[in-house]
């Protein structure tokens, strides 16, 4: 599911993935499979000085003005790491096992309006009797406070729960070795692909390719720091409605795909069939066939499982055997199907998103995928690298 975003102008910041959370009680729920996407993204640009504010709530001036007090050149340091702190201060992240319910009112007796997620973020507008009002994505509304933390404790938590991110802003975008365009190619990145920051200096960031760690220019990047927000009763109904419609689409459409081969095949190489019940199934289908293009050629853009493709190219042509179409994009298929709540919970068939990469899970730990020019398609084990996202499309 797309989640409105919450994007603040301020300067500079770090951060990095990491997932914690703690025992829960009364208002806060236990773990559950299936989480909606990331949402609230810091937009960082050049400058110290808060320059706008967009959220998907009724209480953007209020929430505005509180941002700006924060940032006020006059109530902090100029520096880029005062401003990061400041501004990572006004969050409130929830440590949760699951999810924090969102109350109308600052008691139990209140309404739910949504849900905050383990490591969600909201910002903060107000503290009452135990209670943080926060606004969310389209929600807003109280939250306990025992349940989240904010303020000082909130600012290291931040950089471990957010994504750090650069979008890729042209057509291709040379990787280097080193941070100065006398260094040698390391590999290249489409347009909006999403790469992980891991460092920075004047002008550049180093980046998680598939090639390895490399530096981009920030003239070619957009550069934000990602956090998954609240979701509100109505958008959960909606992409769990959405989902399931999705998961029978592609299960009508790989049926239909399996009886119309078993039309044309030979008796000598007879069509596989597909169950017509259970996800597994099908996945396990979808990684079987993935499997048979091991050792075919990396080409960077290319879509033939046998004369070469890329990463997503690769996802894309597999999936298209089964008559479900993808964008030719990883950064897109970090959308694509249904949330799964962490590699634990994969299951074959399931795309595994990483930091300007996609692969097809396998089982047991393993994926499939279109790697580098170097090596072409391979298997690999799935947390070979830090995981984005988890996607189910049967």
């Amino acid at each position: 599911m797309a989640h409105k975003s919450v994007k603040i102008t301020v300067c500079t910041m770090a951060a990095v993935m990491a997932f914690s959370g703690m025992n829960i009680t009364a208002d806060a729920a236990a773990s559950s499979s299936v989480l909606p996407s990331g949402g609230i993204e810091l937009t960082l640009a050049k400058g110290n000085k808060l320059e706008s504010l967009s959220a998907g709530t009724n209480n953007t001036k209020q929430i505005e003005s509180i941002i700006e007090t924060v940032l006020r050149d006059d109530q902090m340091d100029t520096t880029p790491e005062a401003s990061e702190e400041e501004s990572f201060k006004n969050l409130v992240i929830a440590q949760v096992n699951d999810y924090v319910n969102v109350r109308s009112m600052p008691s139990e007796q209140g309404e739910i309006v949504g849900k905050l997620y383990d490591d969600s973020v909201g910002l903060f507008i107000s503290e009452e009797n135990g209670w943080y009002q926060i606004s969310s994505g389209s929600v807003t509304g109280y939250v306990k406070a025992e349940y989240c933390v904010t303020g000082d404790e909130a600012v290291e938590l931040a950089k471990k729960v957010g994504t750090r991110l650069a979008t890729v802003n042209t057509t291709t975008l040379k990787v280097r070795t080193e941070p100065s365009l006398e260094a040698s190619v390391l590999g290249l990145v489409p347009l909006e692909d999403d790469l992980v920051v891991s460092d920075e200096t004047d002008g550049w960031v180093q980046v998680d390719t598939e090639e390895g760690l490399g530096w981009v220019s920030t003239e070619f990047v957009s550069l934000h720091t990602e956090f998954v927000e609240a979701e509100s009763k109505e958008e959960e109904a909606k992409r769990l409605a959405k989902e399931k419609q999705e998961r029978e689409k592609a299960r009508a459409a790989a049926a239909a795909k399996a009886a119309g081969s078993s039309k044309s095949s030979s008796a000598s190489a007879p069509a596989v069939t597909y169950a017509a019940s259970g996800d597994s199934e099908m996945g396990t289908a979808v990684a079987d066939y993935a499997l048979q293009f091991v050792g075919n050629p990396y080409v960077y853009g290319g879509s033939s499982l046998t004369n070469g493709t890329d990463c997503s190219g690769f996802v894309m042509s597999v999936y298209a055997n089964f008559g479900v179409s993808l964008p030719h994009s990883s950064s897109a298929d970090r959308s694509q199907g249904a949330a799964v709540d962490g590699l634990a919970n994969a299951q074959a068939g399931d795309l595994i998103c990483y930091s300007g990469h996609v692969a097809l899970y396998i089982g047991n730990g393993q994926i499939v995928h279109a790697s580098t020019a170097k090596t072409g398609i391979i298997v690999s084990n799935a947390d070979y690298k830090k995981v984005l996202a988890v996607r189910r499309i049967f």
